[in-house]
C-alpha cells in the first residue's frame, strides 16, 4: 500500500468520523458533549443572564435617580435588589467562568476533552430551567424573593410561594456546579499532555483547580442552609426562628462560611485570565510564576477563616472581631503578591495596549482600588460604621464588576479569535473599554460618598441630601449598561458573523498549546496529546 493511498485511507476516515461526530442545527446543542460547543451554551447563557440582571440593576437605579417613590414600591423593589444580587451571581459570573474554563482547560493541557463528556452536558442544561424558576418567581402571589441575595432569615420565613422558587433554583445551580467542578479537577489532574507538570500549567489552569476544589467544598454549604430555610417554611422545623428555640444568626454563620469563599470562587479564575494576558502583550514571562500559584492556593484556605467579617454588627464577642479583623488583613498578603507579580510583568516590558491588555490592565486598577476598600471594611470600628451602607455596595461592585466582569471581558477579547476565527473590530474593543470603565466609575465611586455619609442599602427611598451623588450613579449606570448593549451588537455579534480571518496565533507573544491549534479551534482537538517539552 503506497503512502498516498494511506493518507487518502486516513482523510476518508477522519471525514468519516466527522461525519459520525458532528451534529448539526438542534441535536448539536441539546446533546453536546464536545467541550468547545457546551462551554459556547455556558458563555450563551450567561450574557443572557448578564443582560437580564443588568435590566434589573436599571430598574434599581431609575427608583433611586431622586428621592421619593418613583416607579416601584418598597416591596417590588427589594425583590428587584435581592433578583438582580442572585442572577448576577449565579447566573452570569459562575457560568461565564465555568465556560471559560470548559472552552480553555482542554486546549490548554493538551486534552482531547472535558473527563466526563455527557455529565458536562448535565451540568450545563440543570441551568435554563433554574434560570426560569428565577424568572417566573416574580409572578407568584407575593413575587419574587426580597430577602436580599443571602436570603437571610427571619426575611426568609415570611416570603410567599417564589421564596421556595429561588431556593429550589440555587438547588439545580449548585448541582451544577458541583458537577461541573468535579469535571474540572479530573480533567486537570488525570488528562494533562506528557511532559505537561502541574508547575508548567497555564495560571488559568492553576486557578480553576484551586477554584473547583472551593466549590465542592462550600456548594453543600449553602445547600444545607437553604435546606434549612425550606424545612423551617414548610415542615415545622426552627433552626432560624427564635420562637422556637431557633437563631437567625446561626443561618449567618453557615451562609457566610460559603458566601466568602463563594467570593473568592468568582475572582480566582479572573486573577488566571488576568495572568495569561499581561505576560503575552508584556512581551515577557509572567513574573514569579510559583509564587502565583501559591498565593492562589493561600487565598483559597484563607478564604475559609475570614467568613464572620460579614456579621460585625451581630453582637460577637471582642476576640472574634479581632480574629476575623486579623484573619481579613492577612488575605491581602497573597492578593497583594499577585499584584505586584503583574506589574513587575508589565516592569520594562514591550507593552502594546489591544483590547485585552486594556480589560487586564483596567482590572488591575479598579480591583485593587476594590481591594483597599474591603481592607479598609475589615477593620470592626469603620466596619460597623460602614455596615450595610452604600459603602458596602461600592466595594463589592469594584471587584465584582470590575474584577471578575472586567476579566470576562479581557477574555473574550483575547481568545475570542480562536473561538470564532475572526478578529473583533479593534477600534469598537477600544470603545467598549473606555465607555465601559469611565461609566462604571461614574456609577460606582459617588457610593463610597452616600456610604460614608450613612445612606443604608436597599431603600428604595432616601433623604434629600443623597441625591446629588444618586443622579450622577443613575446616569452611570445607564452609560454602562448601554455600553455591554454595545457590545453584544457591535463587537460578539460581528465578531462570529464575520470580520478579518485571525491568525493561529493572533497575538505574537502568547504562550501555550492553544495557540498550537488552528483558527478557529476544530471540533476536535489534540486526538493524539501534544508532547510538552
Amino acid at each position: 500500500m503506497t503512502s498516498s493511498t494511506l493518507d487518502h485511507a486516513h482523510d476518508h476516515a477522519h471525514a468519516h468520523d466527522h461525519a459520525h461526530d458532528h451534529p448539526t442545527g438542534m441535536r448539536r446543542w441539546l446533546f453536546a458533549t464536545n467541550h468547545k460547543d457546551i462551554g459556547t451554551l455556558y458563555l450563551w447563557f450567561s450574557l443572557t443572564m448578564l443582560m437580564s440582571g443588568g435590566v434589573l440593576a436599571l430598574m434599581i437605579r431609575s427608583e433611586l435617580f431622586k428621592p421619593g417613590l418613583q416607579f416601584f414600591q418598597p416591596e417590588f423593589f427589594n425583590q428587584l435588589t435581592t433578583m438582580h444580587g442572585v442572577v448576577m451571581v449565579f447566573g452570569a459570573i459562575m457560568p461565564a467562568f465555568v465556560g471559560f474554563a470548559n472552552w480553555m482547560i482542554p486546549l490548554q493541557i493538551g486534552a482531547s476533552d472535558m473527563a466526563f463528556a455527557r455529565m458536562n452536558n448535565f451540568s450545563f442544561w440543570l441551568l435554563p430551567p433554574a434560570a426560569l424558576l428565577l424568572a417566573a418567581s416574580f409572578f407568584v402571589p407575593g413575587g419574587a424573593t426580597a430577602a436580599g441575595w443571602t436570603l437571610y432569615a427571619p426575611l426568609t420565613a415570611q416570603m410567599g410561594p417564589g421564596m421556595d422558587m429561588a431556593i429550589f433554583a440555587l438547588h439545580i445551580m449548585g448541582a451544577s456546579s458541583i458537577m461541573g467542578s468535579i469535571n474540572i479537577i479530573v480533567t486537570i489532574l488525570n488528562m494533562r499532555a506528557p511532559g505537561m507538570t502541574l508547575m508548567k500549567m497555564p495560571m488559568f489552569c492553576w486557578t480553576w483547580l484551586i477554584t473547583a476544589y472551593l466549590l465542592i467544598a462550600v456548594m453543600p454549604v449553602l445547600a444545607g442552609a437553604i435546606t434549612m430555610t425550606l424545612t423551617d417554611r414548610h415542615f415545622g422545623t426552627t433552626f432560624f426562628n427564635a420562637a422556637g428555640g431557633g437563631d437567625p444568626v446561626m443561618y449567618q454563620h453557615i451562609f457566610w462560611f460559603f458566601g466568602h469563599p463563594e467570593v473568592y470562587i468568582m475572582i480566582l479564575p479572573a486573577f488566571g485570565i488576568v495572568s495569561q494576558i499581561i505576560p503575552a502583550f508584556a512581551r515577557k514571562p509572567l513574573f514569579g510564576y510559583a509564587s502565583m500559584v501559591y498565593a492562589t492556593a493561600s487565598i483559597a484556605i484563607l478564604s475559609f477563616i475570614v467568613w464572620a467579617h460579614h456579621m460585625f454588627t451581630t453582637g460577637m464577642p471582642v476576640t472574634s472581631q479581632l480574629f476575623f479583623m486579623y484573619a481579613t488583613m492577612l488575605i491581602a498578603v497573597p492578593t497583594g503578591v499577585k499584584v505586584f507579580n503583574w506589574v513587575a510583568t508589565m516592569w520594562r516590558g514591550s507593552m502594546t495596549f489591544e483590547t485585552p491588555m486594556l480589560f487586564a490592565v483596567g482590572f488591575i486598577f479598579v480591583f485593587t482600588m476594590g481591594g483597599f476598600t474591603g481592607l479598609i471594611l475589615a477593620v470592626t470600628p469603620i466596619d460597623i460604621q460602614l455596615q450595610d451602607t452604600y459603602y458596602v455596595v461600592a466595594h463589592f461592585h469594584y471587584v465584582l464588576v470590575a474584577g471578575s466582569l472586567f476579566a470576562l471581558f479581557a477574555g473574550f477579547y483575547y481568545w475570542g479569535p480562536k473561538w470564532t476565527g475572526h478578529m473583533y473590530p479593534e477600534g469598537r474593543g477600544k470603545f467598549h473599554f473606555w465607555a465601559s470603565i469611565i461609566t462604571f466609575n461614574i456609577t460606582f465611586f459617588p457610593m463610597h460618598f452616600l456610604g460614608l455619609a450613612g445612606m443604608p442599602r436597599r431603600y428604595a427611598d432616601y433623604a434629600a441630601q443623597f441625591t446629588d451623588f444618586n443622579s450622577i450613579a443613575t446616569i452611570g449606570a445607564f452609560g454602562f449598561g448601554l455600553s455591554q448593549v454595545y457590545f453584544l451588537f457591535f463587537v460578539v455579534l460581528p465578531t462570529i458573523r464575520g470580520g478579518a480571518k485571525a491568525a493561529d496565533k493572533p497575538w505574537e507573544a502568547a504562550e501555550g498549546l492553544e495557540w498550537t491549534v488552528p483558527s478557529p479551534a476544530p471540533f476536535h482537538t489534540f486526538e493524539t496529546p501534544p508532547l510538552v517539552k
